[in-house]
């Protein structure tokens, strides 16, 4: 199992910054990794990937030495064990509520005595073949990044209790579905959520956990910098969006 270079910024005090990637191709997380970005947020959430398509998508991360993250919609443990045998070295779980979800999520993600994964040879551990299991479990459960999302108002009255789960390395905000959770559907700047997510990422950080989020344009990136965060994405269709209309644009001058 090779080392996750992400987690290692993220624990040097570093900022790790990726791309979300919700189109099913292998060849776009090669680019992304040879741009020079730390990981590929491979998004099974929002879009129609299914298992094997993110394993050959992990396999594209393996190859330009970036971190391949998946995003799975369902917090169920024989769910999440498939995409982690895969070969991802982190999951993200969106939609958590509860100190029980999140606890739930890195039970599912690390092998005992941290939590409850099953234990077969996969991909995720060269197919056993390399190496004995027990070498394996200690590196992948130090190595392995757990990411939980915060995206609804439960989540937010919770958040206390769930900072206090010590297997959680990064806590993710999703400021669409917060907004929505709001009563400010899609308006991720207006200033009440703004002040919502000022107060999440102080939260997060006073209780020793890296903020995680996403920045779609540079002010939000800028902002996103000067507040923290450790863990922060891009995503493949406006990177595709502003190169291309910028390049109309200058075509058709």
């Amino acid at each position: 199992m090779r080392k996750n270079l992400t987690k290692s910024k993220i624990n040097a005090g570093e900022t790790a910054y990726g791309v979300f990637v919700n189109v099913g191709c292998p060849s776009l997380v090669e680019i992304i990794g040879h741009i020079g970005f730390d990981f590929a947020l491979i998004d099974a959430e929002h879009s129609p990937m299914d298992l094997e398509t993110c394993e050959n998508m992990v396999r594209a991360a393996d190859s330009v030495n970036i971190t391949p993250i998946i995003r799975i919609a369902l917090n169920a443990q024989q769910n999440i064990l498939r995409y982690m045998d895969a070969g991802a070295l982190g999951v993200v779980i969106p939609m958590l509520n509860t100190k029980a979800d999140a606890e739930a999520v890195v039970k599912s993600v690390r092998y005992r005595p941290e939590g409850q994964r099953g234990l077969a040879g996969v991909r995720a551990n060269n197919w056993g073949i390399t190496g004995p299991q027990s070498d394996y479990i200690k590196v992948a459960n130090e190595e392995n990044l757990v990411i939980t999302q915060i995206e609804t108002m439960e989540a937010v009255k919770n958040l206390d209790e769930i900072l206090t789960i010590p297997g959680i390395d990064v806590v993710f905000i999703g400021p669409n579905d917060l907004s929505v959770a709001m009563g400010y559907p899609a308006q991720v700047n207006h200033p009440e959520v703004q002040k919502m997510i000022e107060s999440l990422v102080t939260k997060i950080r006073a209780a020793g956990k890296a903020a995680g989020t996403v920045a779609y344009d540079f002010d939000t990136l800028k902002k996103c910098q000067e507040r923290g965060f450790q863990f922060i994405t891009y995503n493949i269709v406006p990177m595709l969006v502003k190169s291309g209309r910028e390049y109309l644009q200058a075509a058709r001058q």
